[in-house]
């Protein structure tokens, strides 16, 4: 041993016998304990490395303190987290925004206030609200009328922005999700490629739109789920980032924007969780709908005739799984504020964002993306929405429980609620998802190694010919009826272009549909003062 080396194993002797002294520590909750304990620590993993003896009390002891310090770092760092955006809010004068809207923006887009029962009669002052928010074609039958017709609008709309989702169901008789569903995994041969069961992914498409009209709810529908699905490939196509996915990540993503809100019951988590529901009871109040949405699809998937993942091996499953989830869940609206923070923080650094966490934002951005369409969809939705707030405002009243924000029909201010919805909520979520974008995009820029465009050549794709297509049909398909290869359109036989920033059309529709509301709140406040002047005696 090397005069080096004695000194070494004597001050690892000497620091050990520092371990025996654990008077007078500072508190596990102050910075100072982070040091001593990391120090103390390393002592340890020097000393096994050396096979110097520690008495066991002193090293049971020591790691007791390590651990009270990691348990108090990480209470901070929940609570940190839970407060973390009072920048976004804190700056709003009080009377900007109606204390109604103020108490759907807390009750929903964080976690602190899902759990808090209120009287109805109870006002919170602006601050405290601003505190709290601190803290979110398999499809044989389907295609036995318009296939052509159909086939047509998906090729000519289905890349755009401003595809019409409600033109689509309409033209497929309410079915809007299937043909959706199943056109995406063609254009990428995905059922070839990842020997998925087209009679099991045709079955499975089905039950999820079975599913999603269980409880005939207006907003959280099979067309929500469709308009989802295209925005979120809309979001990925258009931006060059299909050539960052593989294909089984490129399946897990559509399958997580299917299933999002899979037997969604039409009210929400805060309801169930007053409700002391099954669902809440099951979930422990955490995600409640969020983890149902996942967890019984992939029951679901259980069945041999909805089993799309028959196929896969344990550790395809296992990254299948765990993307699915992480995006589903992430499309809690109570994680909003936490979910931006920390994409901000991954975009101050060098590294590059994992993928999961990009596809989690990116789909909560679809998610609650129908201010960034034009106004004629926008505000279909917006209507759709409103309705089933009513009618859980009703069932609240009906259980005794107070109305949720925006949930009473005879008091609630639509105009202003999306006002605050898309200035605070909506277009801070899109910046950050299209700096996320830029910053990906240019990683895969100067990736060298980038792999090909997941894309599939135009040789790589056939079409299931259905049974039942008429042979006028047939013949107007050409040879497709025959086995052959379909032809399709350029934008799925090409390489998508790589940009290296992003477009951003939702801007303008944010700004245009803002602008909008703006008039109709000025309307709402001129017919509420109408009203109560008549009602003066």
């Amino acid at each position: 041993m090397g005069l080096g080396a004695t000194n070494s194993h004597d001050i690892i002797e000497h620091d050990i016998s520092n371990l025996a002294n654990l008077n007078q520590l500072p508190a596990s909750g102050s910075f100072e304990s982070l040091k001593l304990s990391s120090e103390r620590l390393r002592t340890i993993i020097a000393a096994l490395h050396c096979n110097i003896l520690i008495r066991k009390d002193d090293l049971v002891r020591n790691l007791d303190y390590a651990a009270n310090v990691l348990e108090a770092v990480y209470q901070d760092e929940t609570k940190r987290l839970m407060e973390e955006d009072d920048d976004a809010l804190s700056e709003i004068e009080p009377d900007s925004v109606p204390n109604e809207v103020r108490d759907w923006l807390a009750m929903t887009f964080t976690r602190s206030m899902s759990t808090i029962k209120q009287k109805p009669t109870e006002k919170k002052k602006f601050k405290s609200v601003a505190q709290a928010i601190r803290a979110g074609i398999m499809v044989d039958r389907l295609f036995r009328r318009n296939t052509l017709a159909i086939s047509a609008v998906f090729h000519q709309t289905i890349n755009e922005w401003t595809f019409d989702v409600f033109s689509v169901n309409e033209f497929t008789n309410g079915q809007c999700l299937r043909y959706i569903g199943f056109e995406l995994m063609q254009r990428y041969n995905l059922p070839n490629k990842l020997r998925i069961p087209v009679t099991a992914l045709q079955n499975f498409l089905e039950q999820m739109e079975s599913g999603y009209s269980k409880y005939h709810n207006p907003y959280h529908n099979l067309i929500h789920a469709a308009d989802v699905l295209q925005t979120i490939y809309q979001i990925v196509y258009n931006s060059g980032l299909m050539n960052w996915l593989t294909d089984h990540e490129l399946f897990a993503m559509f399958i997580a924007a299917i299933v999002h809100d899979f037997e969604h019951t039409g009210t929400s988590n805060n309801f169930h969780i007053q409700s002391r529901s099954d669902v809440a009871l099951t979930y422990n109040d955490r995600a409640v709908l969020e983890n149902h949405h996942v967890s019984a699809a992939f029951r679901l998937m259980r069945i041999d005739d909805y089993n799309i993942i028959a196929e896969f091996t344990a550790d395809e499953y296992k990254n299948f799984r765990h993307l699915v989830i992480e995006m589903v869940l992430a499309t809690d609206m109570s994680s909003h504020f936490t979910q931006l923070k920390t994409m901000r923080s991954l975009l101050s650094m060098p590294e590059n964002i994992e993928k999961a966490k990009a596809l989690a934002l990116i789909l909560h951005c679809a998610d609650i993306s129908h201010p960034g369409k034009p106004w004629n969809i926008h505000h279909i939705w917006t209507q759709s929405l409103i309705e089933e707030f009513f009618t859980q405002g009703e069932k609240e009243k009906q259980l005794g429980l107070p109305c949720s924000p925006l949930c009473d029909r005879e008091n609630t201010l639509v105009a202003e609620s999306q006002i605050g919805f898309i200035q605070y909520i909506v277009e801070p979520s899109f910046v950050v998802m299209g700096d996320m974008l830029d910053k990906v995009l240019k990683s895969l820029v100067s990736d060298s190694q980038l792999p090909s465009p997941s894309i599939p050549s135009r040789s790589q794709v056939t079409s299931p010919t259905p049974s039942a297509i008429s042979s006028a049909e047939s013949n107007a398909h050409g040879e497709e009826s025959n086995g052959a290869e379909r032809v399709l359109p350029s934008s799925m036989t090409t390489p998508v272009p790589r940009p290296t920033v992003v477009r951003r059309p939702w801007s303008d529709y944010l700004k245009s549909n803002r602008e909008r509301w703006i008039k109709e709140a000025e309307e709402e406040r001129r017919r509420k003062e109408l009203n109560v002047i008549e009602e003066e005696p």
